[in-house]
C-alpha cells in the first residue's frame, strides 16, 4: 500500500516537531486573527468566484506524507529554483514536466479582511497518476508541482500547474503553507499556516473523463468531501471556486484567512 493511501493517522504520524508547534500553535491564531466585525464568508462554487474579501482563519490541516519542507525528509524550500509561478516541470537536474489539464491556482491571503502583502504560499500537489515528486516511485529525482510565491498588494499568488489526481482514500486537493515571509518560506522556517485546498465535484468529473486521470474516475468513486479524512469536518472555506473549461484549462480561486 502506498504512503498516501493510509489516512489521517498516518500522515499525523510523519510530522516532525516543528510541524506538531505549527499545529499547536494554530488553535491560538484561530482565536485571534479573525476579522475584527462580523462579516460575511466567503462563497465559493464551482463557477462562482469568491464573493468577498474578507475571511476567517482557514482551517489548519496536516502537511501529509509528502511536504518536501524539510519536516520529514527531503527540503525543495532551501533550493534555487523553488520560487517560481510555473510550477509544471521540474528545475536543477531535470526539467520533466508534469502532464494533465491545465490549472491556474490563485490564493488571495487575508488577515483581519486585510490583503496580507509580503507573505509566502508554498503550494504542492499530486500529478496526473496520483504521485508526489521527490517521494513516489518513480519520480523521486523530480520537484515538479512545488514552488513558492510571495503576494502581491492585493494578497494575491498565482500558480500555473495541472489537475491533479484523485487517489485512493482521498477527495481531490491540493496542499499549500504560508509563511510570513519569502525569506522565512527560503529558509524553511515555522509557516503561519498549513491546509489543504478541495476541488468541485462537477469540475472534477469534466477534467477526470479525459485521457489519463482514469484511475481517478474510480478513486472519485469511493469517497466523497463528506468522507474524506482531512475535509469531512467542514471545507466551506476550503472548497475553491472554479471557472474555465477542460480545452482552455481551468482556474481555481481562494480568499485564505490568516
Amino acid at each position: 500500500m502506498d504512503d498516501h493511501d493510509r489516512g489521517l493517522a498516518f500522515d499525523l504520524a510523519t510530522l516532525g516537531r516543528r510541524r506538531i508547534l505549527a499545529l499547536l500553535g494554530g488553535a491560538g491564531l484561530s482565536v485571534i486573527a479573525g476579522c475584527a466585525t462580523p462579516s460575511p464568508q466567503p462563497t465559493t462554487t464551482a463557477t462562482g468566484a469568491t464573493s468577498a474579501a474578507c475571511a476567517d482563519p482557514i482551517p489548519e490541516e496536516t502537511a501529509g506524507p509528502y511536504p518536501g519542507d524539510g519536516s520529514n525528509g527531503p527540503n525543495v524550500l532551501t533550493e534555487s529554483g523553488i520560487v517560481r509561478s510555473d510550477i509544471r516541470s521540474s528545475f536543477g537536474t531535470s526539467t520533466t514536466t508534469a502532464n494533465g489539464v491545465p490549472l491556474t491556482i490563485e490564493l488571495t491571503v487575508v488577515e483581519n479582511c486585510v490583503p496580507a502583502v509580503g507573505v509566502a504560499v508554498y503550494l504542492w500537489q499530486c500529478d496526473i497518476d496520483g504521485r508526489y515528486s521527490m517521494y513516489s516511485q518513480g519520480v523521486t529525482g523530480e520537484n515538479y508541482l512545488r514552488g513558492v510565491q510571495e503576494s502581491d498588494a492585493q494578497g494575491k499568488v498565482r500558480f500555473t500547474s495541472v489537475f491533479p489526481a484523485a487517489y485512493a482514500g482521498r477527495w481531490p486537493h491540493i496542499h499549500f503553507e504560508v509563511y510570513p515571509s519569502l525569506a522565512e518560506a527560503t529558509k524553511a522556517g515555522d509557516p503561519l499556516v498549513t491546509s489543504q485546498l478541495a476541488l468541485p465535484e462537477d469540475v472534477c468529473d469534466k477534467v477526470y473523463a479525459t485521457d489519463g486521470y482514469s484511475q481517478s474516475v474510480r478513486n472519485m468513486g469511493r469517497t466523497s468531501l463528506e468522507s474524506d479524512n482531512v475535509f469531512r469536518d467542514g471545507h466551506d472555506s476550503q472548497l475553491a471556486a472554479t471557472t474555465g473549461d477542460v480545452t482552455s484549462g481551468y482556474t481555481a480561486t481562494l480568499t485564505v484567512g490568516v
